[in-house]
């Protein structure tokens, strides 16, 4: 090896691989217990001594077959960069099932060091792993490491090179009997494939006569693109998966994997795995925990209350920094209005920045006290069984188990983010659930959507604010579900997959990991306030303002002013006449302005779910990000109201202006959880499907949305009020 080396980290989901990664080269990628999260390699870098070693750290995938993008991902990576040696981050308490991924690494030919991740938990459950044997029988250095603590990590990065340096970049496949009725199949054509030199600059000749026989599409295509002997090896499979049919009522694939695990087996057999006598009697607590937790009954009932729970202490305790950032807030205000002289500097810096932004910075108490408890229920393991027990519903609504996380990413329990949640879906293997579940995971609520919820609920439903947001977060579930029926029962059907998903163990989540998670989620929120935000906030200013009143309009404000203070008597009536004046001007400015203008050739449709002109403003601001929604509003009341002195939240000045109720706000909250997802989740959705249903989801849900907006509205207004 020259003065670099390349180390590629890969392993199961949940194995703690990005864990590993971070605690390696310090990055903080972020970890979830679920698949899915690790969709794309990262990459980092460590020095060991004189050498620059780089650290790729692939999807997390079961398998190096091509039944999910992760997988496709993990096994491109190897083959055509061709790293060092990998390390397979397997999880020591789930052994079996984890060495099947090595295996695979073992059968491609790559050196591979083997880490024994989660050895105290391991311990914990009274395991004793003889490495030293398991080092030997497999022909591959094994490290025990806890990814958590980092214990390990040093002697990985040492082994890891001193194993690539020994092997000098040579593979050499390892070559498992399949059996009498598949290695003679598998000969004959390994033959066929050298003596052609069939795909071989990329895999070793055996290992394409396995995916052959294991029907991987990725490689058969590739073949059938080459020719050569591409048909002569189809018909070989054909024949094999015949004969396997009439003799033993089986698949290729299924033997292929039957002898995967029986190597393991030989393998663990042989002593590597003891149970120590004291700790055979102990109880495992993840399990005895999961007979609650997962329980057909308890379960769902267990899950609601934690949701509901979680909704109330957010509002409970976070009301009080949030007092204290709105009083800051209107402090900064005041000062600017005093330091910098009436005009349009003081209008932008106060109209424009200060309310604009402090709107949406108002939300960061309650928004850092969701993503606390998230953090808190991700790195304990709940999250993924709520996940599990959501599949037995999803597959009712046409969508996979696996649709679950890429729901709750989005924001399925509110605070996330449609971008990486439509990422997620790529571990789901059929391309018409996936497409069902890209279509409907916008609708979540999402952490941008959040502040819009917040501002709404405290101004009209200020007495019962956990409830309304709770029933929130199970309305855009029923609507994702049924909209999920809906394609699945039209323009996508199709038969659902099955689902195979790993529950990690229980965990005690740390109090650097819980409060890292929070501060990452937080300031992306903050970060977003300070630049996206913030430039729309001015931009939105700059539409409110200009052009102007004409001279001639403001002189007849101005007359009127005049014949107040020349007829009037008293100073308290001449105060309450101008700042009615004063008030009327400020509209007539903002509805003659370029966005008043928009918002009002709108205004005749969107008056049908009870949507002014300024709504309308802010909802088309929302298309860039809806969190604009919020500073939208900030800015269009503050450059409205009477008083730009006043110290009113916003929440109080909306819920003060006639033309609201609450259908109003219940309407608002329909159509923004449901209408056309944010531009970068747009373009994300388009990276994942296409541009056609990336178009199509815009127009659809916009259109869902207003309608039962619509029906919220009128329906409320006629009967209900």
């Amino acid at each position: 090896m020259s003065g670099t080396a390349t180390i590629a980290l890969a392993g199961n989901p949940n194995s703690g691989k990005t864990t590993l990664f971070n605690a390696i080269t310090g990055a903080r990628q972020r970890v979830g217990n679920y698949p899915g999260i690790t969709v794309e390699r990262k990459e980092g870098t460590v020095n060991v001594e004189d050498m620059k070693v780089n650290i790729i750290d692939l999807p997390g995938c079961y398998s190096l077959s091509a039944y999910s993008e992760e997988e496709l991902v993990a096994r491109k990576v190897l083959v055509d960069e061709r790293p060092d040696i990998v390390v397979d981050i397997v999880d020591a308490t789930r052994l079996e099932r984890h060495l099947y991924l090595a295996v695979q690494f073992f059968e491609l030919g790559i050196p591979v060091l083997l880490s024994l991740n989660m050895m105290d938990e391991a311990r914990k459950q009274g395991l004793r792993i003889d490495r030293i044997r398991l080092s030997n029988l497999l022909g591959c250095p094994v490290v025990e490491t806890v990814a958590r603590s980092g214990t390990g990590k040093k002697e990985l990065i040492e082994k890891a090179l001193a194993h690539a340096r020994e092997r000098g970049g040579k593979w050499e496949p390892l070559e498992i009997s399949y059996g009498p009725d598949l290695d003679p199949a598998l000969a004959e054509m390994v033959e066929k494939i050298e003596a052609t030199d069939f795909m071989t600059e990329r895999y070793p000749a055996r290992w394409i006569a396995l995916k052959y026989l294991e029907a991987d599409e990725d490689v058969m295509k590739a073949g059938k693109a080459i020719g050569g002997p591409a048909e002569a090896l189809e018909r070989c499979v054909e024949k094999t998966r015949e004969h396997c049919r009439k003799t033993l009522n089986t698949s290729p694939d299924a033997i292929i994997a039957d002898y995967r695990y029986g190597l393991i087996n030989s393998i663990l057999k042989q002593d590597i795995i003891v149970h120590e006598k004291t700790q055979q009697e102990r109880i495992d607590f993840s399990s005895r925990l999961d007979d609650v937790l997962t329980n057909r009954l308890l379960g769902p009932a267990i899950m609601i209350g934690v949701l509901y729970a979680m909704f109330q202490i957010t509002f409970t305790v976070g009301e009080i920094p949030m007092g204290w950032l709105e009083t800051f807030f209107g402090w900064l205000g005041d000062t600017a209005t005093a330091i910098i002289p009436a005009g349009l500097v003081q209008s932008l810096v106060v109209s424009g920045i200060i309310d604009g932004v402090g709107g949406v910075l108002g939300f960061v108490p309650l928004i850092a006290i969701m993503f606390l408890m998230i953090s808190f229920l991700e790195d304990s393991g709940y999250m993924a069984r709520v996940a599990y027990m959501l599949d037995r519903v999803l597959r009712i609504f046409g969508l996979h188990g696996c649709s679950a996380m890429p729901f709750i990413v989005s924001g399925g329990i509110m605070g996330g983010c449609a971008v990486p949640g439509l990422m997620a879906t790529r571990t789901l293997r059929s391309p018409k659930e996936k497409l069902a579940t890209l279509l409907t995971a916008p609708f979540m609520p999402c952490g941008a959507k959040l502040p819009v919820f917040l501002l709404l609920v405290a101004a009209f439903f200020s007495e019962n604010e956990a409830q309304v947001m709770f029933s929130i977060t199970l309305f855009a579930w029923a609507m994702a579900l049924l909209v999920s029926k809906l394609v699945r029962s039209t323009i996508i059907k199709g038969d659902p997959t099955p689902f195979v998903m790993e529950l990690p163990p229980y965990r005690m989540p740390t109090l650097r990991g819980v409060l890292t998670h929070t501060w990452e989620r937080a300031w992306q929120y903050i970060k977003k306030a300070g630049t996206v935000i913030l430039a729309v906030s001015i931009l939105l200013w700059a539409a409110m303002t200009f052009p102007g009143l004409s001279e001639e309009e403001v002189a007849g404000f101005e007359a009127q002013r005049q014949t107040i203070a020349a007829s009037v008597q008293t100073e308290e009536q001449q105060e309450t006449l101008l700042t009615e004046i004063d008030n009327l001007q400020g509209q007539a400015a903002l509805r003659h302005s370029l966005a008043g203008r928009i918002g009002t050739m709108f205004e005749p449709i969107s008056q049908l779910a009870g949507f002014d002109w300024r709504t309308n403003i802010a909802l088309v601001g929302g298309f860039a990000a809806k969190e604009v929604i919020v500073a939208t509003f900030g800015t269009a009341y503050s450059l409205g109201e009477v008083d730009p002195e006043a110290s009113d939240s916003l929440s109080r000045r909306i819920a003060s202006d006639p033309t609201w109720n609450k259908f109003t706000a219940l309407a608002l909250i329909v159509f923004v959880l449901l209408y056309a997802p944010c531009f970068v989740t747009v373009v994300t959705m388009a990276k994942e499907s296409s541009w056609r249903w990336a178009l199509f989801s815009t127009c659809f849900n916009t259109t869902l949305g207003f309608v039962i907006a619509v029906g919220v509205y009128q329906f409320g207004t006629l009967f209900l009020i």
